[in-house]
């Protein structure tokens, strides 16, 4: 045993190993850019998937997503069941684009039916960088692990200037209290910067989050309706 716990603690063993594993994560992101090049800019919602269509956060994220898809943004989630369903649902009550990243699972995560377009990834590593790459918005409703990791994925990247200060809304502010409080507890330690505060909208009001996405996602960056881009036979794009 304790051989065995000396060669585990000795290092990389296999470079082979360590060259198959990029490539599957190349192959991984290639996958992904190829479903997702023509998705549009997006709003991506984050959100449990643990919430059946008669849960009022499950509503919530219906019509909200429904209200942004409106603006002409293409809704973007993981692709699964609960709050991902119910923001894609929201998309197609509207006709609008809905699209979805989803991920394998030990327990397999099923797709919900309301996808124009999908594809899954092997990486929850790789899942979150296209859940961030195509989108202008970020919406963070109620969930677990999963999604405070995702919105504090994307809340760093924004904070750190590595892409660009788009909105973030955390939508549902008695279900988030504990987190404003600890947000306000690492103001009040330093840990993070007055001006940090500002980087996220926390709200229960649908009105006031599409607002706040039309303002600081579609005014800001100038994004407008475009027609659709012709797609390149010779890359197999369909």
């Amino acid at each position: 045993m304790v051989k065995q716990e000396i060669e585990f603690l000795d290092g990389p063993q296999s470079r082979f190993k360590d060259f198959k594993f990029t490539l599957s994560v190349v192959r991984d992101f290639v996958r992904g850019f190829r479903k997702l090049h023509f998705a549009g800019p997006c709003v991506t919602v984050f959100g449990s998937a643990r919430f059946d269509e008669h849960h009022p956060y499950y509503q919530q994220a219906r019509e909200l997503s429904g209200r942004i898809a409106r603006l002409g943004l293409t809704i973007m989630t993981g692709g699964g069941p609960g709050i991902m369903e119910a923001a894609n649902r929201g998309a197609k009550d509207v006709g609008g684009k809905s699209v979805g990243c989803n991920i394998t699972l030990p327990h397999e995560q099923f797709e919900n039916p309301y996808l124009d377009k999908s594809v899954t990834i092997d990486y929850f590593f790789v899942r979150k960088t296209l859940l961030l790459k195509y989108s202008y918005a970020f919406v963070v409703m109620p969930g677990g692990f999963g999604t405070l990791d995702e919105y504090f994925e994307a809340l760093t990247l924004i904070q750190t200037r590595k892409i660009h200060d788009f909105p973030i809304v955390v939508f549902g502010k008695q279900y988030h209290q504990e987190l404003v409080d600890h947000i306000n507890l690492m103001k009040s330690q330093l840990t993070i910067s007055p001006e940090d505060l500002d980087l996220c909208l926390f709200t229960d009001s649908i009105d006031e989050a599409v607002d706040y996405i039309r303002e600081n996602a579609i005014v800001k960056f100038g994004l407008k309706k475009k027609k659709d881009i012709k797609k390149l036979w010779w890359m197999f794009e369909r």
